[in-house]
């Protein structure tokens, strides 16, 4: 019995997305206008997309929140899994590539469900907790500033109801986690998976997808 993940090469990765990727056409159509950016690299991979899409499904979600929507890929897998009543929070920091993504949202007759917030993320989630919108929301997936992670997973663990997950991107940082690096955001993501093994408000699970990403399921 193997103890860890089997490593992923180029030619199984291809084999994946060829055999279990299930793309709606308008984000195909993203994803190809998004890679020519320069910070495509940061864009989630279509078969992480569809995880998260498929994680909303298994918690009949309806409330979501997004904290990072660069150009928009991933609001648009989150957006398409909800029901038609559904509403995603998609906080971004700069309005700079979100043009491309609303085109698509509104192709896909999902727009309506994307309350898209330009700005600090901590600033909306604030004024949503001041609202009364604790425990209201049923999904968080966090992926912008890493120095940030900690105060974003806090604001979303209020957010979230009980039961309610929250995933975290970028936790293995390009494998930089485990090297002898210690820049700010190197050590930003070290300390929060530390945090996150001790929390025992939550229940987790570290999966090897994309960049590594971090499952906590608020007890």
């Amino acid at each position: 019995m193997s103890f860890r993940t089997l490593h992923l090469d180029d030619a199984l990765g291809t084999y994946i997305l060829r055999n279990t990727l299930r793309e709606h056409p308008s984000q195909a159509a993203l994803r190809e206008e998004a890679a020519a950016l320069p910070a495509a690299r940061m864009q989630i991979s279509p078969d992480q997309a569809q995880f998260l899409a498929f994680l909303l499904q298994l918690l009949h979600a309806r409330n979501a929140i997004e904290i990072g929507v660069l150009a928009g890929y991933s609001a648009l897998a989150l957006a398409l899994a909800l029901p038609e009543d559904g509403h995603l929070l998609a906080c971004e920091i700069s309005d700079r590539h979100i043009h491309i993504g609303q085109r698509h949202w509104e192709s896909a007759g999902v727009a309506s469900k994307i309350d898209l917030r330009i700005g600090p993320a901590l600033e909306t989630l604030d004024e949503r907790l001041g609202r009364g919108a604790a425990g209201k929301y049923d999904f968080a997936f966090i992926d912008a500033d890493k120095r940030g992670y900690d105060a974003y997973y806090e604001r979303c663990l209020l957010l979230l109801r009980a039961g309610g997950v929250i995933a975290i991107d970028n936790v293995l940082w390009g494998g930089k986690v485990v090297g002898r690096g210690e820049d700010r955001k190197t050590s930003a993501i070290r300390a929060f998976n530390t945090k996150l093994q001790q929390d025992k408000r939550v229940d987790i699970s570290l999966l090897a997808i994309g960049d590594g990403l971090m499952l906590a399921r608020k007890r």
